[in-house]
């Protein structure tokens, strides 16, 4: 793949939530907030402007906080975050608030937050900022998760991996979807087949699974693991359907849902039976694993996993394109490494 040079970005320091200059929402008791979590331990959050930013730090910051998560503390925010996402950009000033009321101090630069924590979690809604918002931490050396989608391309998502790999920073990304009920009572030796299902809303910045129906693909890797060669998709303005097939013969599909009912699940089938997932089981089983991989720097999905999954929503795409005919991940990973 194409090597790419980055410079280090000069981030706005003026940045500002509806019409408050970010500085000005960071009270002075917030000074002293990181030094009483423990070395190590201290978190930082790059974009509040999805649910999963005040989720984590509900369940990190508590008074009760499970020893799961090893006395891991989220002590400061940089809220940017979507730029041109409606539904994501209005977000940020509540959820500024809401973990200001957590103990966390808001600050105005990555570079500002990078000061002031050990580890990373980038939330940033929009993928596509992902790599810019990226280089700064890997630079600084610390551990990052990088929230779904990693990439709003998958040219993006190699250049990820080969940019941690460059700084020699493990990192991951992943679905709190990996989790849903039942997954526990998987034997992948036995699976010979999934169909999953989840949400599959559709955004015009980002490929079409990219922005949702990446939940329900992530659950039908989670059960089926990598080595599809194949997908079609059948598309309509409601639904999506994928059929994937692995190289060992084994068929898994994806139906991702823009009507009805939202709602995550699927039918695992093995050599002893068929298992049922669903519901959904929350983010603090995902939150463990982060915990673990900041922790220890053992990733639980490995990078090749991750590129496959996005090989497979850009061949889906691809497929949708040419009226759904058979498109190989090889050919959407080859497009992908020349851009």
């Amino acid at each position: 793949m194409k090597k790419t040079t980055f410079t280090r970005r000069n981030f706005v320091k003026s940045a500002t939530v509806g019409s408050l200059s970010l500085s000005a929402l960071a009270p002075s008791s917030f000074a002293s907030a990181s030094a009483t979590v423990a070395a190590g331990k201290r978190v930082g959050i790059i974009g509040l402007d999805t649910s999963h930013s005040t989720a984590f730090t509900k369940v990190l910051n508590a008074s009760d906080a499970s020893a799961d998560y090893q006395g891991y503390k989220i002590v400061a925010a940089y809220p940017h975050g979507s730029k041109d996402i409606e539904s994501s950009t209005k977000r940020i000033p509540s959820y500024t608030e809401e973990v200001k009321k957590l103990n966390v101090e808001i600050v105005d630069s990555i570079e500002a937050l990078l000061e002031k924590v050990d580890v990373v979690l980038l939330e940033t809604n929009d993928g596509r900022r992902h790599l810019e918002q990226l280089i700064p931490v890997l630079k600084a050396g610390k551990r990052v998760f990088i929230d779904k989608p990693i990439a709003a391309s998958l040219s993006d998502v190699l250049t990820i991996f080969e940019t941690a790999k460059k700084y020699q920073m493990p990192l991951f990304s992943a679905s709190s979807l990996r989790h849903i009920k039942g997954v526990e009572k998987v034997d992948k030796t036995k699976v010979v087949g999934a169909d999953t299902f989840s949400p599959a809303v559709l955004e015009k910045t980002h490929p079409d699974l990219f922005w949702y129906g990446i939940h329900g693909v992530e659950t039908l890797y989670t059960v089926m693991g990598t080595g599809c060669k194949q997908v079609i998709r059948i598309n309509n303005e409601g639904t999506d359907i994928v059929v994937g097939t692995w190289a060992d013969g084994r068929v898994g599909t994806f139906r991702g849902t823009r009507t009805g009912k939202h709602d995550y699940g699927g039918t695992v089938y093995t050599q002893n039976g068929n298992i049922v997932l669903g519901p959904y089981g929350g983010y603090e089983p995902l939150l463990k694993d982060i915990v673990a991989y900041f922790e220890t720097g053992q990733v639980p999905v490995t990078p090749e996993e991750t590129i496959e999954i996005f090989a497979f929503m850009e061949a889906a795409d691809e497929s949708k394109r040419q009226g759904g005919v058979p498109v190989t991940l090889e050919s959407v990973l080859k497009k992908a490494r020349k851009s």
